[in-house]
């Protein structure tokens, strides 16, 4: 492949399921929850194989992204609409700047280990041989329901077409789909600029489209709805395939996810001691003590406490929506 290899980090979510660490001010991919690095940092240095690496934020937090990896292009999207726009903002961007290349985009706020690099070249590949889209498909290690399923189709040697997306699905349905050997879709895609943009304009993301074109990004974001690209192009299109991925991914999107990756009676981020208590998550800024408890989520950061049942943990957003309605997030 002889196209600049261009790494496209997106960093403009919230993390809301990690409040309290994760803030309006804070939003997870600046955090370190793994290591001394943010999340956001160990996703660039990742990336480092690429050619060119660019950040995709929004404005309240281009400064942070300059803090914490400074050796990146940083763009700022106009306004936060999801990841349709965004993507589509960035591929018409990066073009304007390098040209004719492959993009490789990635959340900032997951975690990956082993051989990222392998995949991530492939998938690039895949991209500029089938001039279509491509997504990176992690194999189950669960019947998970919060994740969407990519149904694989054709097998043509290190990758498969898409025969289809699946949305996130009951007990029941994640069991039938990893028999049948789905993936989960991670968020982790592959395109050039024009192939993406081409999809993107036969989607919502249409009027967009036509006002990058025209140089009036802000009346572009304004002509769409807030879309995920999934739902705008992926689920749309019939030039999609996916690679399947060579490494350990797991999304941390809720505090509950901690347990995969720190294992233990308890699973613990900070100075906690724990007295005749099992199967805790405890994470904070500050000492905690648990005594006497089980299967909790307790979570302390700045001045903010939450104690949540683990089974429970998906439920942190409801904390975050009400205190968003009262301008407290």
């Amino acid at each position: 492949m002889t196209r600049p290899l261009v790494a496209l980090i997106m960093a403009g979510g919230t993390g809301t399921r990690l409040y309290p660490a994760s803030r309006s001010d804070r939003p997870k991919q600046f955090l370190s929850l793994l290591g001394d690095d943010s999340l956001l940092s160990q996703t660039v240095e990742r990336a480092g194989f690429a050619d060119e690496i660019f950040v995709c934020t929004g404005e309240d937090h281009a400064d942070l992204v300059r803090e914490h990896v400074p050796e990146v292009g940083v763009l700022v999207e106009p306004e936060p609409k999801d990841t349709g726009p965004a993507l589509t903002y960035a591929a018409h961007r990066i073009r304007e700047q390098v040209g004719d290349c492959v993009l490789l985009c990635m959340p900032s706020d997951h975690h990956i280990a082993g051989d990222f690099e392998t995949t991530a070249r492939r998938a690039a590949s895949v991209a500029v041989e089938t001039e279509g889209v491509v997504t990176v498909g992690i194999e189950p290690t669960r019947p998970a329901t919060g994740y969407g399923y990519i149904e694989p189709g054709t097998d043509y040697g290190g990758h498969f077409d898409v025969a289809q997306f699946r949305e996130k699905p009951d007990a029941e349905t994640a069991e039938q789909f990893v028999k049948d050997g789905f993936y989960w879709n991670a968020g982790l895609f592959a395109w050039t600029p024009d192939a993406f943009l081409q999809e993107a304009r036969d989607s919502p993301l249409s009027p967009l489209v036509s006002a990058l074109e025209e140089g009036e990004s802000t009346d572009g974001f304004d002509a769409v709805e807030s879309v995920s690209v999934d739902y705008a192009v992926m689920e749309r299109t019939d030039e999609a395939s996916v690679v399947p991925a060579d490494f350990e991914w797991d999304d941390l999107g809720s505090w509950d996810a901690l347990e995969r990756l720190v294992p233990g009676e308890n699973t613990v981020l900070g100075d906690v001691l724990t007295i005749d208590a099992s199967g805790n998550v405890v994470a904070s800024d500050k000492h905690v003590s648990l005594v006497g408890v089980d299967d909790l989520v307790v979570t302390s950061y700045d001045d903010r406490v939450l104690v949540v049942s683990k089974s429970e943990a998906q439920r942190v957003r409801e904390v975050v929506s009400e205190l968003r309605a009262e301008d407290r997030f």
